[in-house]
């Protein structure tokens, strides 16, 4: 199969290509209906949809220069690195991108742009370019190497460089034109011109199947809040077949970030944008009801169906190695059907048919396939409701490192069984089937002994909430957790003070992030109470003491002066410390859709009637401190991810990938950051928002 790849390559690998004929100066005249830019850390990010058009342009600016685009039409991108600089380098964007059409060498369409951009660097040596699937180009950004069958030469035509071929099974692939501007080329590099300057026009297109925008008209309602950095991410993530996870990384169908993000932008939604999201997630469950994880597309499921033998061509390959979002879809939903949808417009959603992108060509009735999924759900949970032991928990797959939303190998520190997963979320989801079953929504899609297991899900899920976070539960006594605490803030390099006069001599009682395969409790203190507070119902004493624990200052909780760090490791071992740093992907960094999931919970248990006053307090406190840290980083609500440093006595915001040691590179638009258009600071007593 390798040979016949490599032939079909050869035989695209030089287009000549140009402008479509037909409209394409309208549409360069005409401004795009979405059309932002943005710069984070050491990336300038350009944000461009009209028509079949989006893309999102990323210049590289340091010492390792780079010009990358991606394309949410196959999750597909070129990119192009260049050798290193003696000195770091900016680049200037002269001309935003203007969305264009093109033919390639057989006069089949490509969709993407032009701009022109300047980069004050005396010399750009051709390193290599990559265009393909993102998938690719995100493994060569990071371990620096690719398929051999992707290679792409350069063709280099006076003051033009070409990179162009086709998609390895011959349909219409991926283009990346430079034109010197200001410079000239010589032996394989770009030169400066007089100015000391490199001006280039950029030319940037795929021939991978557009997807369709949803309008930000069609996105929210009028209870969305006036943040126009947040409404463009969402509008260039949204589609009408799906949403997007975050670009430039992820520009595909995610579960879980999809799920998430529905469930807290709800209440700013139109219906026909959360209907659009949840029919996303049930067109790909597999037949069990597994909510798929992730999607492969275009090329990178052309290549992985030929290295497994598999047929099925270019059709979509689907992840199902996570176990979070299986029981996440059933609480989304039921909160959709039963809290914000009409009964009408719910009986209408659950009669529509959805396309399988797990079984091409095939269709589902919603409502039978949410029942597929609720019913996987209450046959996982079955074991522990009969027997509530730790032996019972559900785990992550076997030989897998990962199985929930921290999915770096180190996110729940070699741990087995999640607490998100087992002490909330599979309650929640079996809580969902009994209540939609109460509501008679689903009663035409359930078999008898689906209606007899749903029946039961409801006396299940009391179980899973009175047995299963007792067993997340630790405490350590306040020497010993002064003692570490001290300790690992001389490690890091902040503060002891504030956190040891926090704990003031109390104990440090917390929720494992997880447990292991002995079912000990992993020792990392961690944002995922935020599950508890959004779909559980915790006991007031219990809400006093976790979410108190949780609201004190770093190291002896999460709370920083730029935001609720997503885990500390303050009480684990020095060898888990080290994979738990501000420069790991799940470690002592700000995670802007947790600190969102969070506010969103308190607010939700704020609005109960039988707190005593000192848990409101305790619930209050912890609201006031997490807005003002929400606050103090507007500028990068919008992102995946930021790390920290401490300087000047002080805490500062850094962009996550800016670092030489950080293990990856954060989205500058990502989906489930955009939820603060619902997530809203409470409100004063005087009804205005707080500040």
């Amino acid at each position: 199969m390798q040979g016949s790849m490599h032939a079909v390559l050869t035989a695209g690998l030089l287009l000549s290509g140009g402008l479509l004929t037909s409209g394409a100066a309208a549409q360069r005249d005409k401004a795009p209906e979405l059309a932002y830019s943005l710069t984070e850390g050491q990336n300038l990010n350009a944000f461009v949809r009209n028509g079949k058009v989006a893309a999102h342009l990323l210049l590289r600016n340091g010492s390792e220069p780079r010009i990358l685009v991606a394309f949410p039409a196959g999750n597909s991108g070129v990119g192009l690195w260049f050798e290193p600089l003696p000195r770091a380098a900016a680049w200037r964007l002269d001309q935003s991108p203007r969305p264009r059409s093109l033919t390639d060498g057989k006069g089949r369409p490509l969709h993407g742009i032009e701009t022109i951009a300047t980069i004050d660097a005396p010399r750009l040596a051709l390193k290599q370019a990559v265009l393909s699937n993102v998938r690719f180009l995100r493994d060569y950004q990071a371990s620096g190497r690719f398929l051999s069958e992707l290679a792409t030469s350069a063709r280099i035509e006076g003051n033009r460089i070409l990179y162009a071929r086709d998609r390895i099974d011959g349909a219409p692939g991926y283009r990346l034109e430079l034109e010197v501007l200001g410079g000239r080329i010589a032996d394989r590099a770009i030169l400066a011109g007089a100015d000391g300057r490199i001006r280039l026009r950029i030319v940037a297109a795929t021939g991978d199947t557009p997807l369709t925008g949803l309008s930000k008209a069609e996105l929210l309602n009028a209870h969305a809040a006036a943040d126009p950095a947040a409404r463009n991410a969402l509008a260039f993530l949204s589609y009408r077949e799906k949403f997007l996870a975050g670009s430039w990384r992820f520009d595909t169908y995610f579960g879980r970030d999809t799920l998430m993000s529905v469930r807290l932008l709800m209440p700013a939604l139109r219906g026909a944008a959360v209907e659009a999201g949840l029919g996303a997630v049930l067109a790909r469950l597999n037949p069990g009801g597994e909510v798929a994880h992730e999607e492969g597309l275009a090329e990178f499921a052309l290549i992985d169906h030929a290295r497994h033998n598999q047929p099925g061509d270019a059709a979509a390959t689907l992840d199902y190695g996570m176990i979070d979002d299986d029981y996440m879809l059933g609480p989304v939903a039921a909160e959709y059907l039963l809290g914000h949808a009409s009964p009408a417009a719910a009986r209408v959603f659950l009669s529509s048919r959805i396309p399988s992108e797990a079984r091409p060509g095939a269709a589902d009735l919603a409502g039978a396939l949410l029942v597929r999924n609720l019913g996987f759900a209450i046959d996982q949970a079955e074991r522990f409701a009969r027997d509530p032991r730790w032996q019972n928990l559900i785990g992550i797959h076997q030989g897998r490192m990962t199985g929930q939303w921290r999915d770096s190998e180190e996110g729940i520190g070699r741990g087995r069984y999640p607490y998100d997963v087992n002490a909330v979320l599979v309650p929640a989801a079996l809580e969902a089937a009994g209540r939609l079953l109460r509501a008679g929504l689903l009663d035409s899609y359930l078999a008898p002994a689906e209606r007899a297991a749903f029946g039961r899900a409801t006396a299940m899920a009391a179980t899973w909430r009175r047995a299963a976070p007792d067993l997340f539960a630790v405490e350590i006594p306040a020497p010993r957790a002064a003692a570490q605490v001290g300790d690992y803030a001389a490690r890091v390099g902040v503060p002891a003070g504030p956190a040891l006069a926090a704990l003031g001599g109390q104990s440090l009682r917390y929720h494992a992030i997880a447990l292991d395969d002995q079912g000990k409790p992993v020792p990392i203190i961690n944002s995922d109470e935020g599950f508890a507070l959004l779909f559980g119902h915790p006991d007031p004493a219990d809400l006093q003491a976790y979410v108190g624990a949780l609201a004190r200052p770093f190291p002896a909780g999460l709370m920083t002066a730029i935001g609720m760090l997503a885990a500390n490791p303050a009480l684990a071992a020095r060898e888990v410390q080290n994979r738990f740093t501000p420069a790991a992907y799940h470690g002592a960094v700000v995670w802007s859709w947790q600190q969102a999931l969070f506010a969103a919970g308190l607010a939700r248990q704020l609005g109960r009637t039988d707190l005593p006053p000192a848990t409101r307090a305790v619930l209050e406190d912890m609201q006031t401190k997490l807005w003002r840290a929400i606050q103090a980083t507007r500028a990068t609500q919008s992102s995946e991810l930021w790390s920290w440093a401490f300087e000047k006595g002080r805490y500062k915001a850094v962009a996550f990938g800016a670092g030489k040691s950080d293990v990856d590179e954060s989205n500058a638009a990502q989906l489930w950051s955009t939820v603060y258009l619902a997530v809203r600071p409470p409100k004063a007593a005087d009804g205005k928002r707080k500040r």
